[in-house]
């Protein structure tokens, strides 16, 4: 009897790990138990002496207007994260095509790969290609608006228009008094993460301090990634892809955009690569998006700037409203007719 009281005692801590295992879940490098919105596909690449996949949703109107608009999601993100930007579009009649970047989402983490945003807008044109896309507006949100900016830089006749939603990149870093890091820094830093740190991270840095449930979604592969078995490989893409960042600005060659151009920024975005290792001085100084937004739009020949007040660096989440209404004025007046 005594035996059977013990084990009964015992009982709630054995099922307490299985019970939080199906709120936290762990996944491997290309997210097989996580569920894209939409149907994802692979693309082959023959990439630096290897074969990598990239993967990608391709969605498609039942009524199509001719256009398609590119949606280049950014560093802590993955092409899961415009759900609702992709069924808004479509909607509207427009094709989708939202790729995960290689080192990102459910394409491959190559253990040696050398990332540049180059490497990035090739891959991208490839895809463009099997698909038979002739040209797409391109869109990009953090890091995806360095791509976006790179690929239209490098495929003009591909690109009918550009969007930046609140893009990082909008200043020069290092140029600024924020100190190199090696990559293995910066891996040491990824493999020092805990799941919670993510909430805490995107919570300061993102939304102000103030997290609501609608944001949820952007943490499960980031915290998933952590506790699963390929966390090591994850975090190393990662710190690759943080160098590519930093290392690789293109905020000088915004006056060499020659398209119409629409800047999305929610002034409350403080965001900056390297913020915490810089100098005092110039801490402050840095990821001052009501005036970077103002800049950039000074310095990108045909731009138009819609500024969110009080919105932090997601404004497809925190407010998809105001955010969609300044996106679906600027495809309908811009853009030229592309594949179906």
């Amino acid at each position: 009897m005594r035996l059977f009281w013990i084990l009964l005692a015992a009982l709630p801590l054995a099922l307490s790990p299985l019970s939080r295992a199906a709120d936290q879940p762990a996944f491997d490098a290309r997210l097989s138990g996580y569920d894209y919105p939409y149907p994802v596909k692979t693309l082959a690449l023959d990439s630096q002496d290897q074969t990598l996949e990239m993967a990608y949703m391709d969605v498609r109107p039942e009524t199509p207007n001719g256009r398609t608009v590119l949606l280049l999601h950014g560093k802590n993100f993955s092409g899961a994260y415009w759900k609702d930007t992709i069924e808004a579009l479509v909607a509207d009649g427009y094709r989708v095509v939202a790729p995960d970047q290689i080192g990102f989402g459910k394409s491959s983490k190559p253990a040696r790969h050398q990332f540049t945003f180059h490497a990035l807008a090739d891959n991208t044109r490839a895809l463009l290609d099997h698909l038979e896309v002739d040209d797409v507006t391109v869109v990009g949100h953090s890091m995806g608006g360095m791509l976006a900016t790179r690929f239209a830089l490098m495929y003009p006749e591909r690109s009918s228009s550009l969007v930046l939603v609140n893009p990082i990149g909008l200043e020069d870093w290092e140029a600024k008094g924020v100190p190199y890091q090696p990559v293995d820094a910066w891996y040491r830093g990824e493999l020092k993460k805990k799941p919670e740190q993510v909430k805490q991270y995107m919570t300061a840095s993102y939304f102000d301090g103030e997290w609501k449930s609608a944001y949820d979604p952007l943490l499960t592969i980031q915290e998933g990634w952590i506790r699963g078995p390929d966390y090591r490989r994850v975090a190393w893409n990662s710190a690759l892809t943080y160098d590519m960042i930093f290392t690789q600005p293109v905020v000088d060659d915004f006056p060499r955009l020659d398209l119409p151009t629409l800047l999305i920024i929610g002034t409350r975005d403080r965001t900056a690569l390297g913020k915490g290792r810089a100098p005092e001085a110039v801490r402050d100084e840095l990821g001052l998006y009501e005036q970077l937004g103002e800049r950039a739009a000074q310095r990108i020949p045909d731009a138009e700037l819609v500024e969110l007040a009080d919105i932090g660096h997601v404004p497809q989440f925190e407010t998809f409203d105001r955010y969609m209404e300044a996106l679906e004025t600027f495809l309908e007046g811009n853009g030229r007719n592309g594949s179906d």
